[in-house]
Formats: structure tokens, C-alpha cells, sequence
């Protein structure tokens, strides 16, 4: 069904952390019409059910504008999610952003016209600009193929958090948490805070990614879920150890955490080029997709960062929408794919476009699928070397670490992909 046809300066699909920062920072810039389409009934993402603390402290504080205050107390021990989030949802509206909740976007009818449906029934809104801003996913059990029964009490992280803190949901009373990295860890924490005695944190990997905030919870490394077990709920979670072993753990409550993917389904239905590492958009340091006036923010590029690092990437798309509005974007052209060997599984940005452009903070960001002590980071196109860099720390899965982007100019704009190897 066609839409009622709509046009506005610059529309953001998706209220979370780095949607709402693109809409604040440009709606404050003066960009014209600036929508913000969201479909849940309540904007914020994910923060809003992450009770935790930590949001906009130290590592977030740059990343949103009304939570900068320098040496107040909010700056530095940062607040918990809904908090966050709150302050986001206020910010963009303050601004003068146009914030609507309820609303799907379904297709795209043009180039950057997009098909929604919502309460004021079907639209077609035509931008000059679009910004997508979906987020991630974690992939349940079902993705994740693991045999067994299907009873309740399986859950993911955030159909955990929703339970616990949105809805006030009995859980159950015993867990075993399968995932070791921080929203693992996160997963435990909610768990607690539930009366859940959590039996164990179990992960395939041989050593473990953190150091679990809790010493009274097992950590079983190795290990990977082969079952679960259990008719009208969940009674064990059948685990193989490294060693060939294998045990069940007595359990009603599993919480598979981690194993984040991009929710790039838009964006692919809209022929938009994915890149092979992160599976989100392929896209440079302007946060340019490879459709002309089409941009990506935010945890839909690199699943999955911290929320005040996509608030950040919110922020910084400003700039890039601004040029574009006003007619003086850089000509993007192909650009050249920024290709990791492995053990190293992507890198963000992932296209070096041929203006130069350098990534926000400027530093590329990385995820490796193994332990690295201290690697030696080299950069090379066509066999010529752009640039070497020696980690001072280990890098480990889970967890980002950065390559400096000063050899970005270096990129020959008529050669092959550059690739990154990890020695």
C-alpha cells in the first residue's frame, strides 16, 4: 500500500543512543526538518532496560553534549541506562528534533525515501539526508543452533534486562550465563539483582576475556553448550569441555549472552553493500554508505560498542549531513576496502574513501577473534607498507582496541584493498 507522501531535511531511523545524539547535534545546527522514526513505543535502546552504572562516565562523558559538565559527579561515576537514555530523548527534543515512536520503517520506495507504517497509518517520507541508526542484536538460541528441547527459560541478554527491570517478570532461581564479555558479566549482575543464584559463566574460549566482577561465580572456559535439557522448563544446560569431558549443570534459567550482529535487514533490502567483518554497513571515516546522502551511525556499524561510543559516531555524522545539505560534501567515490587477515575479524571504519578523511577520535577500531599479547599492527596495499604499530597492551576477544589512522592519506586511491595483519 502506498503511503501519504512526506518530505523533511534529514530522518534517523532509530531512537537509540546514537540516533538520538545525530538528531540533537543536527537539529541544534539549524539542519531544517530533523525526524527521528523509532519502533518501540519508547525511545532510548538499549540503556533504557541496563540498569547498571556507567553510562556517561570517563570513557562516555565526550560523547554527549548535556552530559559533559566538567568535574561534576555525573561526568565522573556516569549513571545508570534508563538515565541515559532519558537524557538523550530530552536533548534531541530539546533541540528541536521531531521524535516518533511507534513507527516501522518496511522498505524503501526511493533512493532515500523510505515506507513506514505507524499510527498515522502508511507514509512515504522522502530526505535529503538519511541516517540509519538500527542498532544490533543478539542472536538467540535459535541462531545459535544448539540441540535440545524447547522449554522456557532461555533467554538472551536483553530479553533478561526487559524481564527483570521493564516488566518485573519472575525469572527462576538457578542460571547459567553462556558468554564471557562485559555483557555477559552485565547478564550476572541482572541476575543477582533477581535472587538468581547463577551456577556458572561458561565460554568456549581457552582463557578468560575479563575478570568477573564476582570471584563466587565459576568461570568455565573451554566449554562449549552442547544441550539443553527440560520439558516445561528448563532443567539443565549440557556442557563438553576442552579436555573431551562432559557434565550437565542443574539449572532453570539460561542467559545467552554476547554474539552480537548488526540489525542491518534495512539496510540490506535496500541494496546498501555490507561489509564481510562486521556485517553492518560498509562505510568510511564520514560515515558514508555506498548509497549517495545514505549514512550509518552508531552500533548497525560494529557490533557492538559502548552506548557513549555510538553516541559519540552520533554526534560526529553531524558534520558530514551538514556538508551534504548544504551542497559541499566531498564526491565520496568508491573508496578503497579496508580488508583484516586473520585472527583479526573487522575493522571499523572499513573503507578509506579518497578524501582523506580520518574516523572520529582519529583511530579505527578492532576486534580480534583470539589472544594477542602486544601485536604488531601493519598496515600495506598492493605490498607497500602504510603504516606499523606496536600494541602496548594484549588485545583479547570481546573487547575493542584501536589502530592510530595518520597512514589514511597514504591510501592510493587507484590501488587495491588496503589490508591489516596482526603479528
Amino acid at each position: 500500500m502506498t503511503g501519504q507522501p512526506r518530505e523533511v531535511d534529514v530522518l534517523i531511523v532509530g531512537a537509540g543512543p546514537a540516533g538520538l545524539a545525530a538528531g540533537a547535534e543536527l537539529a541544534a545546527a539549524d539542519a531544517g526538518r530533523v525526524e527521528i522514526l523509532e519502533r518501540e513505543q519508547e525511545a532510548g535502546g538499549i540503556p533504557r532496560h541496563c540498569h547498571h552504572g556507567g553510562f556517561g562516565g570517563r570513557l562516555d562523558r565526550s560523547a554527549y553534549a548535556w552530559a559533559s559538565a566538567a568535574g561534576s559527579a555525573y561526568a565522573r561515576k556516569g549513571t545508570t541506562g534508563p538515565d541515559f537514555a532519558r537524557r538523550g530523548v530530552a536533548a534531541a527534543v530539546a533541540a528541536g528534533a521531531a521524535l516518533r515512536t511507534g513507527v516501522t520503517v518496511t522498505g524503501w520506495a526511493g533512493p532515500r525515501t523510505v515506507e513506514t507504517t505507524g499510527p498515522a497509518g502508511p507514509e512515504q517520507i522522502t530526505a535529503r539526508a538519511v541516517i540509519l541508526a538500527t542498532g544490533a542484536r543478539e542472536r538467540p538460541r535459535s541462531a545459535r543452533l544448539i540441540p535440545g528441547t524447547r522449554p522456557p527459560g532461555v533467554y538472551t541478554t536483553g530479553e533478561l534486562q526487559q524481564a527483570v527491570h521493564l516488566y518485573g517478570l519472575r525469572i527462576g532461581t538457578r542460571a547459567v550465563v553462556v558468554g564471557d564479555e562485559p555483557v555477559g558479566h552485565a547478564a550476572v549482575a541482572t541476575l543477582r539483582a533477581a535472587g538468581v543464584h547463577v551456577v556458572a559463566v561458561v565460554t568456549d574460549r581457552t582463557a578468560p576475556a575479563l575478570r568477573l566482577r564476582s570471584p563466587r561465580v565459576p568461570l568455565l572456559t573451554g566449554t562449549t553448550v552442547t544441550e539443553l535439557t527440560g520439558r516445561r522448563r528448563l532443567s539443565g544446560v549440557a556442557l563438553r569441555h576442552h579436555d573431551g569431558r562432559t557434565t550437565t549443570l542443574r539449572c532453570d534459567t539460561v542467559v545467552l549472552t554476547g554474539d552480537f550482529v548488526p540489525d542491518h535487514e534495512l539496510a540490506r533490502r535496500g541494496g546498501i553493500v555490507l561489509d564481510p567483518g562486521t556485517r553492518g554497513p560498509a562505510y568510511d571515516a564520514a560515515y558514508r554508505t555506498s548509497h549517495p546522502g545514505v549514512f550509518a551511525v552508531g552500533n548497525l556499524l560494529h557490533a557492538v560498542e559502548r552506548a557513549g561510543y555510538a553516541a559519540q559516531e552520533g554526534r560526529a555524522v553531524a558534520v558530514p549531513v551538514l556538508h551534504r545539505l548544504a551542497g559541499t560534501e566531498e564526491a565520496a567515490g568508491a573508496g578503497r576496502r579496508l580488508v583484516v587477515d586473520a585472527p583479526l575479524r573487522w575493522i571499523a571504519p572499513n573503507v578509506a574513501g579518497p578524501d582523506g578523511a580520518r574516523p572520529v577520535g582519529d583511530r579505527f577500531v578492532l576486534r580480534t577473534g583470539r589472544r594477542l599479547p602486544r601485536p604488531l599492527l601493519v598496515v600495506s596495499q598492493d605490498g607497500r607498507e602504510l603504516h606499523r604499530q606496536r600494541l602496548l597492551s594484549t588485545a583479547v576477544p570481546g573487547r575493542p582496541f584501536t589502530l592510530g589512522a595518520e597512514w589514511v592519506d597514504r591510501v592510493d586511491p587507484d590501488g587495491t584493498d588496503v589490508r591489516i595483519t596482526a603479528r
